[in-house]
């Protein structure tokens, strides 16, 4: 390829060339085996860490002279690329759960639309062919059920007394509306359902996944802190519609998470606009506009994508068809993928998070 002289490289475009290096032993590329670490562009320079767990495969002597090969192909022989070896003997994001990175699905304030942002964010991840899985730790309300279709639908336990998640639309799935009967209430108190959240993720058989999606409850209690106290987290999601009274609850979330040094990825803004069927090309903000927008301006983080109020998306979610394969060219369906992509490049192109997240102090 020509140089591309003084034109500036986008990191994007830097990911996506370095997805096409393959590990032909774990038959995955680099980029989903989580291998890049801290990526930077600084003018015709590329500069990133190289996390190689085992070091006497042909794979691990060739693959930085691949990774150079294929950043210069893309951007000009001339472009500088600085690769640091790093040699983690096996450990980094890799946990016992078997999932390389697990988000939260997280927001201040129900009815928001939470749940409907972390099934379609799990479908679209495994559309893209991650393998997906995604946990309900809802357990006084569980929607999950209802949104795959998997209402009456019960998981088994193997020989090893581990629950085995159902599978539908590509995403491994596990809530407790699959273990109890539709009619039922779950009244617990706090401790039983820490207690039911740590079973949901320590003895359960997930397999080995790219993404666990953890579908949050509303607030920052028991559930929360159970999990980010359990297992390490590798970023959480903010869901949050425009409302001024929901956007200052997904701030109590951000500042939760914070404390617990967990990441937050970015901010999805749910119904944030409303287009008449007849009328596409005007929006009507019945909840406000730009609220979650600002939010990420104010703070520094990314806006993973906007969904509009479109009936097509609550009919998809009670029909058990989520919007991104149900009705794929949607402008609902199209964010919904936009923010998935952004969540996938985010994670793997990140730092290692911490293995445990701090204690938090009751006053």
């Amino acid at each position: 390829m020509k140089s591309m002289g003084n034109q500036d490289i986008k990191r994007k475009a830097v990911y996506q060339a370095l997805s096409k290096v393959h590990d032909p032993d774990r038959d995955h590329d680099i980029i989903r085996l989580g291998l890049v670490r801290d990526l930077t562009v600084d003018g015709r320079t590329v500069a990133f860490k190289l996390n190689i767990n085992q070091t006497r495969t042909a794979f691990s002597r060739e693959v930085a002279g691949r990774c150079k090969e294929v950043v210069q192909n893309s951007f000009g022989q001339d472009v500088e690329v600085k690769i640091d070896l790093v040699h983690s003997k096996g450990r980094g994001r890799k946990i016992k759960l078997g999932a390389r990175h697990m988000i939260a699905i997280a927001s201040g304030k129900g009815g928001v639309g939470k749940s409907t942002v972390a099934v379609n964010l799990a479908v679209a991840l495994a559309a893209e062919g991650y393998r997906t899985g995604l946990v309900d730790t809802d357990i006084y309300g569980p929607s999950i059920p209802v949104m795959f279709g998997l209402e009456g639908s019960k998981p088994r336990v193997n020989s090893q007394r581990k629950i085995i998640p159902l599978v539908k639309h590509g995403v491994h799935v596990l809530s407790m509306g699959l273990l109890v009967d539709d009619s039922q209430a779950v009244i617990w108190r706090g401790p039983m359902v820490s207690g039911a959240v740590r079973q949901f993720l320590n003895d359960t058989e997930w397999g080995e996944l790219d993404f666990l999606l953890l579908d949050l409850p509303p607030g920052t209690g028991d559930i929360q802190l159970t999990i980010v106290q359990t297992v390490k987290l590798a970023g959480a999601v903010i869901v949050s519609t425009p409302q001024k009274v929901a956007l200052a609850d997904a701030r109590k979330g951000l500042v939760m998470f914070e404390k617990v040094n967990v990441p937050v990825l970015g901010i999805v803004e749910n119904m944030a606009w409303f287009s008449p069927p007849d009328l596409p090309d005007r929006k009507y903000f019945l909840f406000g506009e730009g609220g979650a927008e600002n939010l990420a301006s104010e703070t520094g983080l990314p806006l993973l994508g906007r969904i509009p109020l479109e009936e097509s998306l609550r009919v998809s979610g009670d029909e058990g068809a989520p919007i991104v394969l149900a009705a794929p060219e949607t402008a609902s369906a199209r964010a919904f993928r936009q923010a998935a992509s952004g969540v996938a490049e985010t994670l793997s192109v990140s730092s290692v998070v911490p293995e445990v997240s701090p204690l938090i102090e009751y006053q």
